[in-house]
């Protein structure tokens, strides 16, 4: 099966929105397995959150859910939202954004995908195009990844 595309569109979503100077809101199935949100905040099974930078704390979009705080009332959330709850991502000023389609990937909110991890055996070295894994030669130890750096492999 292949990944599910709504963590991708939504991260690629997000980025844009918040390039064209908009606030990015998303619409969520707070019924959704995993999902957690401000029961007092949910109208009619959804609720409605603003991810702008300048709302949340500790914004992260991973492969299977977004997570992040944010203050309601005053009072700081953790928020848990699995992609299969993610229902749209739009701006609020003008509605641009997306509504998101059904996935194979989430009809079943019970076998939400999951990402499988990788067998240890199975990870090889990266090699640079001069041939030595990407962190022989670096006197802090450090590939260029995690130094912040963008890293980028020809493949022929």
């Amino acid at each position: 099966m292949m990944t599910p595309k709504r963590p991708y569109l939504v991260r690629a979503l997000y980025e844009w929105l918040l390039d064209n100077e908009l606030t990015p809101h998303v619409v969520i199935d707070a019924n959704w397995p995993g999902t957690e949100v401000p029961a007092e905040y949910v109208q009619d099974g959804q609720i409605v959150l603003n991810i702008h930078p300048d709302a949340t704390t500790g914004l992260q979009m991973a492969e299977v859910d977004m997570q992040f705080q944010a203050r309601f009332g005053g009072v700081p959330r953790r928020i848990t939202v699995p992609y299969g709850a993610l229902l749209a991502i739009y701006a609020r000023e003008n509605g641009a954004g997306s509504i998101f389609e059904p996935e194979p990937a989430y009809e079943d909110p019970e076998a939400a995908f999951i990402p499988e991890e990788p067998n240890p055996a199975d990870l090889k070295p990266v090699e640079t195009p001069e041939g030595t894994p990407e962190n022989e030669g670096d006197s802090a130890g450090k590939s260029a990844r995690s130094r912040g750096r963008p890293h980028l492999k020809v493949i022929k």
